[in-house]
């Protein structure tokens, strides 16, 4: 996505600098003073021109520092690039601004900037959401650090836009262990552990049923393909993994099919205690067997 942002902003920088190798802002770039400069760059950043009033702002910002021009500059800035669809661009500058003029009347405005750069500049769900994640913490922070903030329902909105994004891909994702780990052993534990997570994080979530089950199916089918030493503990997850799903969804659909996998869960629990049961009593006849042959050897 931010590769196709740059190209279209190459071609445009491209295109404008062959039309306008000898116009009176490449003149302008050449021979204008800081003052004319300025003036241009505001001039271009009210008519929309956010290419040439980001080239001049960014030549200017550092000669300006310590001039009354240097926080505007730097604000026009960071919505140049902006409105040129440069969202991870503008999400730095936009931080900047705010963290270095922390008292300024922006600097409201420009965390809420950084903020929606952040969600402007994430994926679709299928995709790695790490982007996802850090435009949530930052529309939060923004939330918090301005309550009574005019965007403070905006930023609501895309937060809430934004969890349901990660849900998905959650939901997603413990699919696809689900689905893969008819395969793999490891994928049958990965999927119990990625249900458990998605759980966790999205309490009330509509895919709460079907993960519930699935959890149960996953977790059955871990302790059959367990090595018999581990099997015992593991029904018994399944067993409480079922009984978890009939306190909560006690009308599912789910729940004949899994009640199957419950019931051969008690069984096994049943016989594997009574396996070791006989184990242990073989072990201590064996243990017991010595002293009886050296008993009789003395006699």
């Amino acid at each position: 996505m931010q590769q196709r942002q740059v190209i279209r902003v190459f071609c445009s920088m491209l295109f404008v600098a062959l039309l306008g190798s000898c116009s009176p802002f490449s003149k302008l770039q050449k021979n204008g003073t800081q003052d004319e400069k300025y003036k241009a760059a505001v001039e271009y950043y009210k008519k929309s021109d956010w290419y040439r009033a980001g080239m001049l702002f960014e030549e200017l910002i550092p000669v300006l520092k310590g001039s009354n021009e240097s926080e505007m500059a730097q604000f026009y800035y960071a919505y140049t690039q902006y409105h040129q669809q440069l969202y991870s661009v503008s999400a730095q500058l936009f931080q900047r601004f705010y963290e270095t003029f922390a008292r300024s009347e922006k600097a409201q405005e420009a965390q809420y900037m950084y903020a929606l750069s952040q969600y402007k500049d994430t994926p679709k769900f299928n995709l790695d959401q790490s982007n996802t994640v850090v435009a949530t913490s930052a529309l939060q922070d923004f939330v918090n650090a301005y309550p009574e903030s005019e965007y403070r329902d905006e930023c609501t909105k895309m937060i809430l836009e934004l969890r349901r994004r990660l849900e998905q891909k959650a939901y997603e994702k413990a699919k696809l262990y689900h689905k893969t780990s008819a395969f793999n052993i490891a994928s049958l534990k990965s999927s119990v552990v990625t249900i458990d997570n998605f759980q966790k994080e999205f309490p009330d979530s509509q895919y709460n049923e079907e993960l519930a089950y699935l959890k149960v199916d996953a977790q059955y089918n871990y302790a059959v393909n367990s090595l018999e030493t581990k099997q015992k503990e593991r029904f018994q997850d399944a067993v409480t993994f079922y009984q978890t799903l009939v306190d909560k969804y006690p009308s599912s659909s789910y729940l004949k099919t899994a009640e199957k996998m419950y019931e051969t869960s008690l069984k096994e629990v049943e016989r594997l205690t009574k396996l070791e049961k006989e184990r242990e009593k073989q072990k201590q006849i064996d243990a017991n067997r010595p002293a009886k042959v050296t008993a009789a050897t003395n006699q």
